[in-house]
């Protein structure tokens, strides 16, 4: 690896895990990701996506990392470079999803998507309701599906968590989260 891509890997890795921290769990995006973040069982992987295939294996090598692994709870895949277009990032990730179904581990592992530019279908691309699923880097998080349904069954009202997200990214604006996002990819809190 590259004195560039070895950097630019670290300043990903970097850039994700202060996203975590100041926008995931200082905003309460994810009321479980507080306390992973405390117990230190996320673990974060720079993955080439320019290499479809080499970035496919391994994810199904981070679902069997996961396997033998119960200390790690959750596994973000940063996916750089390689799919910066979000149209790319979709395709890869429904090929990602059919993986691990194919490899067997539907109802064990799901995926969660991030991506710079994400935009939810019939929303408008400036909808500040899309940071709920922005990030600084295109990410697969991989997720313990018996761990989500643990936190789940002691968190009340559940299903309102992306109302909730929504209206606070509506209140947060486009600019503001914008300008929060370009940051943390430039290395900056």
């Amino acid at each position: 690896m590259s004195a560039s891509a070895e950097s630019t890997r670290d300043q990903a890795l970097a850039a994700t895990r202060a996203w975590v921290e100041t926008f995931v769990v200082a905003r309460n995006v994810c009321p479980f990701a507080g306390r992973e973040v405390a117990r230190d069982s996320i673990r974060y992987v720079a993955v080439d996506a320019g290499d479809w295939e080499g970035a496919l294996h391994r994810l199904v090598a981070e679902c069997e990392r996961l396997d033998e692994s119960p200390e790690i709870e959750t596994t973000l895949l940063v996916l750089t470079p390689g799919l910066e277009a979000f149209d790319d990032y979709l395709d890869f990730l429904a090929v990602a999803e059919a993986l691990l179904a194919d490899q067997g581990y539907e109802g064990t592992y799901q995926l969660a998507s991030f991506h710079p530019d994400y935009c939810f279908e019939g929303e408008a691309l400036d909808d500040p309701a899309n940071f709920t699923n922005r990030s600084p880097y295109p990410m697969l998080h991989l997720l313990r599906e018996a761990g989500l349904e643990r936190a789940l069954e002691h968190y009340p009202d559940p299903e309102a968590i992306p109302e909730r997200n929504v209206a606070a990214m509506r209140e947060l604006g486009t600019e503001m989260l914008a300008g929060a996002l370009a940051a943390l990819r430039d290395g900056k809190r």
